[in-house]
């Protein structure tokens, strides 16, 4: 793969300094660009944030108003680029550049653009003939702006679009018919080799809080006369990636409250660290959703939950994460570095027949 022309790929994202999925996954996809060494082709990043006076009028209008308004979206003339941006090291590993300005070279740059600020394409990249792509890794956040024409027309005036899961590609198929050949799946990946899997694993079960914390309080009110002293639960909430993978490797049963997910990567994290899995897909979670490794619960069928809660706990075999070794193989082969590695040097050769 060859570029004639000087090619810049460059990822919009918020700067936001707390982990987030979406972020780390377009971090080392950027980083992937880079480390490929493709002749004339390089990616950075453009953090973008809220100007001081926007924040506090916006703070003023959530606060008059009780209805949404398509103004509570976020507007590009309120942002302005980071110049010097360093997320947290606690889970931004990746070696990034970093793009200073707002300015775009149509004959050079490719923009792009998160899923949440699709909009900014109407705003100032299709008046200034910038070629962009859109990135939806969740489709439930593809309406955080709430003027319905102008994202169909960014969506629409897109050179094609991007998305992480089976899931997100069937929806955005239903939204966008016409853009149908134009949707491409990259896949998300992890290393496995971060998880240090005991010969014997502890009883604990494990969760995160981030979503739907209130099932879980109702799940701990019908486990409590009913789950063994012997047990312990305990919930994952703000760990760094070592500590995380830590904790999951120790675990025996991972719970998943998953919700509104465009792919959904801590299930399947747990699911690689040797957890048995039981809890809601969250929608994108349903294309590597399979027994034994996963059992799926209905979102909000509490009680049928705590029954295969309790069936794993009385009746999962010690070694049951070795016996389902081959399971595990399976999904970290299908969701490793390589094949990331390879769907990214098709989009970046996609983005290099525009020019």
């Amino acid at each position: 793969m060859k570029s004639k022309k000087k090619i810049n790929i460059i990822y919009i994202l918020p700067a936001h300094k707390s982990a987030s999925g979406g972020s780390k996954v377009i971090y080392q996809h950027s980083e992937l660009i880079n480390k490929f060494k493709i002749d004339n082709v390089s990616s950075h990043i453009l953090h973008l944030k809220k100007k001081k006076i926007d924040k506090i009028l916006l703070s003023l209008k959530k606060r008059m108003f009780d209805k949404p308004s398509k103004e509570y979206g976020w507007n590009s003339k309120e942002m302005k680029a980071v110049k010097s941006f360093t997320p947290s090291s606690s889970w931004a590993k990746n070696k990034i550049l970093i793009k200073k300005d707002m300015n775009f070279n149509p004959k050079t740059d490719f923009v792009i653009l998160p899923e949440i600020w699709a909009h900014f394409a109407n705003d100032f990249l299709i008046k200034k003939k910038i070629k962009y792509s859109i990135f939806v890794q969740g489709f439930y956040h593809m309406n955080s702006f709430y003027d319905h024409k102008k994202l169909f027309e960014s969506y629409k005036k897109a050179e094609f679009i991007i998305t992480t899961s089976k899931e997100t590609y069937k929806c955005l198929e239903f939204i966008f018919p016409n853009k149908k050949n134009k949707i491409l799946k990259v896949n998300l990946s992890f290393d496995s080799k971060k998880f240090r899997i005991p010969n014997k694993k502890n009883n604990l079960i494990t969760f995160m809080p981030r979503k739907l914390s209130d099932h879980f309080h109702i799940l701990s009110l019908f486990l409590f006369n009913k789950l063994s002293k012997k047990w312990k639960v305990e919930s994952l909430n703000n760990l760094d990636e070592k500590k995380l993978f830590l904790k999951l490797s120790k675990s025996k049963i991972f719970l998943s409250f998953s919700y509104a997910e465009g792919f959904g990567m801590p299930p399947l994290e747990a699911a690689i660290a040797g957890n048995k899995v039981i809890g809601y897909t969250g929608g994108g979670g349903k294309e590597y959703w399979q027994k034994p490794i996963f059992e799926e619960i209905q979102s909000g069928d509490i009680k049928n939950f705590s029954e295969k809660i309790l069936n794993a706990v009385n009746n999962l075999p010690e070694n049951w994460h070795k016996k389902t070794s081959s399971h595990r193989k399976k999904l970290a082969n299908k969701y490793s570095k390589i094949n990331e590695g390879k769907l990214i040097k098709k989009l970046v050769s996609k983005i290099c027949s525009y020019y």
